[in-house]
């Protein structure tokens, strides 16, 4: 069902920018509508073609309008799709993300729930670190913070610092956190309900359980944070 729901908005979409290629507005609902269409593909071709659709509407977009901060964020966000498909050369593709989330933080940071910041966050949590790519715990920390603060109540946010304070084995972090993330999640069930967010919740479900897991495992599963760096 959500991935019909996907598919009719990237039809509808796409026409609409079609019809009026030169405005940013069209451009830009068409590229969220690649990104959220090339989320849920299961296949790589199929994932890199709409990605690749979302990229250039998106470029387009910026073009028309430079300053559109959202055209900026699902720029990097369909470029994230277009990495997903790449054994080889996803790597190259980061730096212009990190570009893209960082224009969009300078434009507009609250851009779906505090995503630019959630994402960049993300991104350096997650990838290669020095020499090889971008990944920095530092600047991971800075941005997936800066999410809680933004949007407080939106799972994702809360999901992403707890899942890096667990990779990151920071155990007194991640205890202290536990609380505050909870009650977040239990107001978000009364914000974001429908058919709109089922699939997001059956992520959020199994990622929240996973994080409480780990918690429960104890110092077993997570160094203390004078070991973390040993």
């Amino acid at each position: 069902m959500a991935f019909a729901r996907a598919e009719r908005a990237f039809l509808q979409t796409q026409a609409a920018f079609h019809k009026n290629p030169q405005d940013a507005q069209s451009a830009c609902a068409f590229a969220i509508a690649c990104f959220d269409l090339a989320d849920l593909e299961t296949s790589n071709a199929r994932r890199a073609e709409t990605a690749e659709l979302g990229i250039a509407a998106a470029r387009t977009a910026i073009t028309q309008e430079p300053k559109l901060g959202t055209a900026h964020y699902y720029l990097a966000m369909n470029l994230g799709e277009l990495a997903r498909t790449k054994r080889l050369g996803a790597l190259r593709l980061l730096g212009e993300m990190e570009s893209e989330f960082k224009a969009a933080i300078a434009l507009d940071p609250k851009i779906d729930y505090a995503g630019p910041h959630r994402s960049l966050g993300m991104l350096y949590r997650d990838a290669p670190g020095w020499p090889t790519s971008l990944g920095n715990r530092s600047n991971a920390r800075i941005h997936l913070r800066k999410a809680v603060e933004l949007s407080p109540d939106f799972p994702d946010n809360w999901i992403g610092l707890l899942e890096a304070y667990v990779k990151w084995g920071d155990k007194s972090a991640l205890q202290s956190q536990l609380a505050p993330a909870e009650e977040a999640l239990q107001r978000a069930r009364k914000t974001f309900t429908g058919e709109k967010w089922e699939l997001s919740w059956q992520d959020w479900d199994r990622e929240w359980q996973k994080i409480k897991e780990k918690a429960a495992e104890g110092s077993g599963a997570l160094r203390s944070p004078r070991q973390k760096n040993q």
